[in-house]
């Protein structure tokens, strides 16, 4: 989670009060942060403000943490409103951008006024929303320039690795293949370029570098002071929803700061957008729903006090919320979301508990405590445990692992991925159907660390099952994977002798033919004529292509066909 410091000081100017460190403890609440330090420096106070949500980003600075905390006490309501005024930039995106970082958008944000603080402010909030937001840069990469040293146009473009231009905190000039050796940011996120054909290069008409995306700015536009009156603001990734985000948090954010926005005409090779777009998002809730789920006797007035305080315009119409909410949030995803503020608005420490009138007694799921019975039994053969993300991609599930998509291998993986029709990043746009692929990549993770490396997980694999009303099924899976000089086929079928003797199963091995194994040592498992599983070494083609240098063998089953009671 984000963590981040702001002067008290600062953050009474933006809200126009000022209050006790006490009372701030509670007012960092409405913006969903803790208050986790206060110090004094300087003669003036200090606060850490951790951040409880990573879907919030506009929440991530001084400007952002004053304006909910404005409305959230009623100093202001409706929506917030910021005007953009047309102006005549244009930004002409390069068409061999398309597989290297395809997406700019821009802004100029002029009239500004900043102190030391508002300057801290505004960097705090680009690096912020860059390092988890944009996933380190990979997803979103955030430059801010003085825009009175620009000549529009501006060209976004594909350069020569051999160009050359000065990097911020440098004086002499160096190409761009240079900079990713030499300078601090280009050897920590040179990995996200470093195999392109060409560098993405921010220009002027006069040829003037902007920057270096998503590397460095360049020392002669890229640096900004308390002089700076107007900033020109570009954001680049690979999802244009995305970027589109992350400049609205930050022009607004500046526009906190007194700025005024100006729009930019951004040209790409087959359409043509304007940005920002500030227009406000639309949501609709019923109000029994969020007095059901929330355990609140509200009338429709109170729920719609409670949203307008959280910056939402409400109409009430037939039990229902019709809403509009700022276009710098993107995290209205559902009903449980817009309950969310309304609780946060209500005060969740004004909420009295209450016990539970049931007439049963709860007791825990006999199938989870047989998970958990094979834990301790493969941590008894010596095995570390680890814990992967549900979420995947086709490309780790399938590519990664020499298979074909659409091919069912005895549904080891099957056919097809439950995917996501709009992810919010291609990396994590499909639900696994296996857990082999994500061990691997927790070894590529973990080159640097001593072998052997053994390695289990119990979780979950989800299947499509049109038989079901939800059409998927969620199934408990084991897998094992041993990363050690010479690991062989051998070695993953004494760990699984093992669990099949400590469960009471006979079972056989049949062997088959699977592109993520090596030919010749590849099994199914099969339990009571049932196939539950398959057993191999990994084939070197898999191993090279998630950058695993040791020898791999493993196996991965089925748990419910495997369940009894009792189990052990």
């Amino acid at each position: 989670m984000p963590k981040f410091d702001v002067s008290k000081r600062d953050l009474e100017r933006l809200v126009g009060r000022e209050f006790t460190v006490e009372e701030w403890e509670d007012l960092f609440l409405y913006a969903k942060c803790e208050l986790d330090d206060v110090w004094e420096e300087n003669g003036q106070i200090y606060f850490k403000a951790d951040s409880k949500d990573t879907n919030r980003p506009d929440l991530w600075s001084a400007e952002g943490i004053a304006r909910q905390i404005r409305w959230a006490l009623g100093f202001q309501r409706d929506l917030p409103k910021y005007e953009v005024e047309k102006s005549d930039v244009t930004v002409y995106v390069d068409e061999k951008l398309k597989d290297i970082r395809p997406y700019g958008v821009y802004a100029i944000v002029e009239g500004l006024s900043l102190d030391e603080e508002a300057l801290r402010q505004m960097i705090n909030l680009q690096e912020k929303v860059a390092l988890t937001f944009g996933r380190r840069r990979r997803e979103v990469a955030i430059g801010i320039f003085d825009f009175d040293k620009v000549k529009p146009p501006i060209y976004y473009r594909a350069a020569e690795k051999t160009e050359k231009f000065v990097p911020l905190g440098f004086e002499e000039e160096l190409t761009l293949e240079e900079i990713l050796e030499k300078h601090e940011k280009g050897r920590e996120y040179g990995h996200l370029i470093k195999d392109k054909p060409y560098y993405p290069l921010l220009v002027d008409s006069e040829g003037k570098v902007l920057s270096m995306p998503p590397i460095i700015n360049s020392e002669i536009t890229g640096r900004v002071t308390t002089e700076t009156r107007n900033v020109f603001v570009d954001v680049t990734g690979w999802d244009l929803n995305k970027v589109m985000l992350a400049l609205n948090v930050v022009v607004t954010a500046l526009a906190e700061r007194g700025g005024r926005i100006k729009s930019v005409k951004v040209v790409y090779p087959d359409f043509e957008v304007v940005t920002p777009d500030l227009t406000p998002k639309e949501f609709e809730v019923e109000l029994d729903y969020i007095r059901k789920l929330a355990g609140l006797d509200l009338s429709d007035e109170e729920i719609k006090e409670l949203l307008v305080r959280m910056m939402y315009d409400v109409t009430l119409e037939d039990g229902k919320a019709k809403l509009l909410y700022p276009a710098f949030r993107d995290d209205i995803m559902h009903a449980r979301d817009v309950l969310e503020d309304v609780l946060i608005a209500y005060g969740y420490n004004e909420i009295e508990p209450e016990e539970p009138k049931l007439a049963v007694q709860g007791r825990g799921d006999k199938f989870i405590e047989f998970e958990d019975a094979v834990r301790e039994l493969m941590v008894g053969f010596g095995l570390q445990e680890v814990m992967t993300f549900n979420l995947t991609n086709r490309e780790a599930q399938y590519g990664k692992m020499n298979l074909e998509y659409g091919r069912d291998y005895f549904s080891n993986p099957p056919a097809e991925l439950v995917e996501i029709e709009n992810p919010i990043s291609p990396k994590w746009s499909a639900l696994r159907s296996w857990l082999l692929p994500s061990l691997l990549d927790f070894l590529s993770q973990n080159t640097h660390e001593e072998y052997p490396q053994r390695l289990f997980e119990v979780g979950k694999a989800t299947l499509i099952d049109e038989s079901r009303e939800t059409k998927t099924v969620s199934e408990s899976k084991l897998a094992v994977v041993l990363a050690q000089p010479r690991a062989t086929f051998t070695d993953a079928k004494e760990i699984l002798e093992g669990v099949m003797r400590h469960l009471g199963f006979e079972y056989e091995l049949e062997e088959v033919e699977h592109p993520s194994f090596i030919s010749g040592r590849a099994g199914r498992i099969i339990v009571n004529g049932e196939a539950i599983g398959v057993i191999g070494e990994i084939h070197p083609a898999v191993l090279e292509k998630w950058g695993i240098e040791m020898p791999v063998a493993g196996f991965e089953l089925f748990l419910r066909p495997l369940y009894t009671e009792p189990y052990l």
